[in-house]
């Protein structure tokens, strides 16, 4: 799932190659630990007593320097200028935390209460922690993260081989008109699985910032075209009339399927609103989209129209020249660019299905 803006905003503010994560990596090889407020407004102040007004551009060794007193240091919004240090803070008691050590509770509660990230470096447990709202991040080391992402993107490598085995068998039993509701939804799951991957990946790209810019390549090739083929498959499959929902709500839907569910293909059937468990093998039609998409040099606008006139996509594979050129916006040229492209099209859907 995909972090929350503000708490992406924050990781990257603190992720390798800044100036705050340097700042942060010499207090905890200092081992004196800190803490600090990223965000000067009038709910920090409210809570903030003592320390001194600084007020001084922002680097990495006076941030070091400053932990080694008593006391909170405060930054503006962007982290590029200290505005106090030695600040006690003084966040509502009330506000329930899971936190132990003194440093840590501080943190989590006025994270709660200001809504700006804090940081809290722990001397005696070596971590870094990021709090925001309710959230609790540990900054790792970057070698670990490194690990991890690339045993996630060897999976991903692996979720991307599948889907495309899937989408090429969908694709070549939609010419041929044999496409079930389970045809559908395995697709569909695979494309939530590969999503969910590159999501958790690109997290991973964040946290370690410029050294993640390897990783982020390899992100971008195996996810590339894997948004536009979500979209296009609910537009092919869609129900309409009284169960009819925009692409935005079937996405949330199939988002909101918890992991363990997402195995079972008629959850997914039921999330897109085409089936439930008992109806898998029942038959559906497409409407074109999927397959036009991937005819070159034909524009949205113009696909949307075709499959307006005619659809379902066996009515498209049978439409003539002249047929296409009845649609607004199709002239002679483009009827016959999307006449032979199909065609090409279902001649290798169907070779690379048999042979």
């Amino acid at each position: 799932m995909a972090l929350p803006s503000e708490l992406r905003a924050a990781l990257a503010a603190v992720a390798p190659g800044t100036s705050l994560r340097e700042g942060l990596e010499r207090i905890l090889r200092g081992r004196t630990g800190a803490l600090i407020v990223i965000g000067h407004d009038k709910q920090v102040d409210a809570i903030s007593t003592g320390g001194f007004v600084l007020d001084v551009p922002f680097t990495a060794t006076a941030l070091r320097e400053l932990a080694k007193m008593d006391g909170a240091i405060i930054l503006d919004r962007d982290a590029a200028r200290i505005v106090r240090a030695g600040v006690h803070l003084m966040p509502d008691p009330s506000i329930q935390t899971e936190e132990t050590g003194t440093r840590h509770r501080t943190a989590d509660r006025v994270a709660r209460q200001t809504g700006v990230p804090v940081i809290s470096v722990s001397a005696s447990m070596h971590i870094i922690a990021l709090y925001l709202d309710e959230t609790r991040y540990v900054l790792e080391d970057g070698a670990a993260v490194i690990g991890r992402a690339n045993q996630a993107i060897a999976t991903l490598e692996r979720y991307r081989h599948r889907l495309d085995e899937v989408s090429d068998t969908l694709s070549a039993l939609e010419i041929e008109d044999l496409v079930t509701v389970r045809d559908v939804t395995a697709v569909a799951q695979r494309l939530e699985m590969v999503s969910r991957i590159a999501a958790e990946i690109d997290t991973y790209v964040l946290e370690l910032g410029s050294d993640g810019r390897l990783l982020l390549l390899q992100l971008e090739e195996l996810v590339s075209g894997v948004d536009a083929e979500r979209e296009l498959i609910i537009r092919d499959y869609m129900p309409t009339g009284r169960r009819k929902r925009t692409v935005e709500q079937t996405l949330e839907s199939l988002a909101a399927i918890d992991a363990t569910d997402l195995v079972d293909l008629g959850t997914v059937a039921a999330a897109m609103r085409i089936g439930s468990g008992d109806s898998l093998d029942a038959p559906l039609a497409p409407r074109g989209h999927r397959l036009l998409a991937r005819v070159p040099r034909l524009p949205a606008t113009v696909v949307d129209r075709l499959v307006e006139h005619f659809g379902s996509l066996q009515k498209l594979l049978a439409a003539s020249v002249d047929d296409l050129q009845a649609v607004d916006g199709v002239g002679d040229l483009r009827a016959r660019g999307v006449r032979e492209g199909l065609s090409r099209l279902a001649e290798s859907s169907i070779l690379e299905r048999y042979v």
